[in-house]
């Protein structure tokens, strides 16, 4: 058994219900320079990596010329509709109050835009420790191990006994690289048939669609140990 003694939240996906609206920002132009997507297949391909990620899977994929400026126009469209259109995920602020372990957010979201998100959510003063993969020095993003290693170790909190909430395969791996017990959700505005299933394959013990189900489920594992 590891009983839990830390916790590691995602922001994006997971809190607030922010990767549906940067899916739909990425799509549009993505398309607009002949790499043809839907915000649907954004989100089951690219959700939970920067833009930046995104631009250089697509040329390295599709040898399509991507704009210099497609990259700052991406940032700025998603801002403008972040601070207009974010919504909190049913049941983030009840869990931020509610988990019952010292916690962190770790994100692949720069600071100001987790501000914006965060801000517009009401969450912003629930969240006492917030890491961005984006902008802490040397460290890499999801799914790279960096962030949660971070984390865990600033909290004094072994890996192994560090639980996480993830919506992507790509924060999935990141946290099951770094030793963590992982928990998949799909409660989000962008989740898709067959969600679940690429989590539990990328490493998830088990997924939820319920945030607050995540105590629970948090105990559940601790009792039994890690599964698979």
């Amino acid at each position: 058994m590891s009983a839990p003694e830390f916790v590691i939240f995602d922001c994006d996906g997971v809190l607030v219900d922010s990767e549906v609206i940067a899916a739909r920002v990425d799509a549009k132009l993505l398309s607009s320079v002949g790499y043809e997507i839907t915000p649907e297949e954004m989100a089951e391909r690219f959700a939970g990596l920067t833009f930046k990620d995104i631009l250089l899977a697509v040329e390295a994929e599709a040898n399509i010329p991507i704009p210099a400026s497609l990259l700052g126009d991406a940032e700025k469209e998603i801002d403008r509709r972040l601070a207009r259109e974010t919504k909190m995920i049913d049941g983030a602020a009840w869990l931020l109050q509610s988990v019952g372990l010292p916690f962190a957010v770790c994100s692949n979201s720069g600071y100001d835009r987790l501000d914006i998100t965060l801000t517009k959510t009401g969450l912003k003063p629930l969240v006492p420790v917030l890491y961005s993969a984006k902008d802490e020095e040397g460290i890499m993003e999801k799914p790279a191990p960096d962030i949660y290693l971070m984390a865990a170790e600033k909290a004094g909190a072994k890996p192994d006994r560090t639980f996480v909430l993830e919506d992507s395969t790509h924060g999935v791996h990141g946290a099951s690289r770094a030793g963590m017990r992982v928990i998949g959700f799909t409660g989000g505005g962008h989740s898709y048939p067959g969600h679940a299933d690429k989590l539990l394959e990328a490493g998830a013990e088990t997924v939820i669609a319920r945030l607050q189900d995540f105590p629970a489920t948090v105990e559940a594992l601790g009792s039994f140990g890690r599964l698979g």
